[in-house]
């Protein structure tokens, strides 16, 4: 009988506001949300106290002050953020060698092999709780969930916010998930809840006990093994650690603008300089994409996709091909607040076929271009559309899962 694995999941509690409470001894125990660089009016994270006060991200400035009159905001500061989170892995690789980068601010560890080192898995969190609360601060703490998969772990790191330990285990999951909510599932949003809800599914309990031959047709052979999956509390992905290079199946990049835009060539500024970024990574994994997609939010929403016969690394291209799928769409007099881009089905450029666009006069442009830009920063050289236009500041949360930031990140480690 194989044996059953020990996995965790930790999570930061209110990081990027923990963060600044920490830097910041005079924010300590106060209210603050914390904004983005360039001005825009969302709060993209909120400190414990303002979160008891009924602020929760992602709210707009103005509401906050409605509710909070001397709330304080901060803007983010994430290369202070990813210091943290380098302190952070330095302290868990030293528990196991089986660490994963969720994201900035969570992590999953396999301790199967290693909990009885320490004392048993609680004295090992706690081992972890303390070093973190020594190196690097007594205003940053985690959350912790214990259990034998993944899918249940990041559950459980949220049954007992802020510094708490939940473990769910065979003999309490159904009293868990009578209390779960579909959209505590990492996988199930809030658009897919409401498609369960209409047919009356509003629990993880009624879920299991549903019709398999309905959910298999309303959602498809795949998403249907993972609800099923879900519903039992069964997930057999493996805990691969951070320096480990993953096959990457997408690059995407999103943006909220700083206002409420009507103005269609700032929006398309906007959008031109996201498929330059999400090129870039392309080319810095040495991989072409062929499927492009792109969704503005706002007063209206524009969703479209789109899987071509041919491959494409460049943002010009990326670009055309949005403006492609744009032309049947009419926004005037509608405003967008939210851009988001995204790129999938790759191959290895050095497997492709080349095509007539890529000659070796564009190939030696474009790898000047990203010369310069990687010295001194990307969207130093800029397409001519761009004239005039302002800089993004975006730094994706995730941002260090792909193989380029990966290396990096083993490098700085190692």
């Amino acid at each position: 009988m194989p044996i059953q694995k020990i996995i965790l999941h930790i999570d930061f509690d209110s990081f990027f506001a923990s963060c600044e409470q920490q830097f910041n001894p005079l924010l300590r125990d106060k209210p603050i949300g914390v904004i983005a660089q360039n001005g825009r009016t969302c709060i993209i994270a909120a400190s414990r106290q303002a979160k008891k006060l009924g602020i929760k991200p992602p709210s707009r400035t103005f509401e906050a002050l409605k509710i909070v009159p001397d709330m304080i905001f901060v803007p983010a500061s994430f290369q202070k953020y990813w210091q943290i989170t380098q302190k952070f892995l330095n302290i868990c690789k030293d528990y196991s060698p089986y660490v994963e980068l969720f994201s900035l601010d969570e992590v999953f560890m396999d301790i199967t092999q290693t909990e009885s080192l320490f004392g048993g898995k609680y004295q090992l969190i706690e081992k972890i709780k303390e070093r973190i609360r020594i190196e690097i601060g007594e205003y940053v703490t985690v959350s912790v969930g214990v259990s034998y998969n993944k899918l249940l772990a990041k559950l459980g790191s949220g049954m007992n916010k802020p510094n708490g330990i939940f473990e769910i285990t065979p003999q309490n999951l159904d009293q868990v998930y009578q209390k779960t909510k579909l959209t505590d599932i990492c996988g199930i949003g809030e658009r897919m809840a409401l498609r369960l809800n209409k047919l009356e599914i509003y629990t993880l309990l009624q879920l299991r006990n549903y019709d398999n031959n309905i959910l298999r047709i309303e959602f498809g052979n795949a998403y249907f093994q993972f609800l099923k999956n879900t519903s039992i509390g069964k997930d057999g992905s493996a805990v691969i650690p951070y320096y480990e290079i993953q096959k990457i199946k997408s690059i995407s990049r999103s943006y909220c603008l700083p206002k409420n835009e009507y103005d269609k060539r700032i929006i398309l500024q906007n959008l031109y300089e996201l498929c330059e970024e999400v090129s870039i990574k392309l080319r810095r994994l040495d991989k072409k994409a062929r499927t492009v997609s792109f969704y503005l939010s706002g007063s209206i929403k524009i969703q479209k996709r789109k899987t071509y016969a041919f491959y494409f690394d460049t943002g010009k291209e990326i670009f055309k091909h949005c403006l492609d799928l744009m032309r049947e769409e009419d926004f005037t007099n509608n405003y967008i607040r939210q851009i988001n881009i995204w790129t999938a089905n790759f191959a290895t450029k050095n497997n492709l076929q080349m095509s007539l666009f890529d000659t070796p006069k564009n190939e030696k442009l474009i790898k000047i271009v990203d010369t310069i830009n990687n010295r001194f920063g990307d969207h130093t050289i800029r397409n001519g559309f761009l004239l005039h236009a302002d800089k993004l500041t975006t730094v994706p949360n995730g941002y260090m899962a792909d193989r380029y930031e990966r290396e990096k990140l083993s490098k700085s480690l190692n």
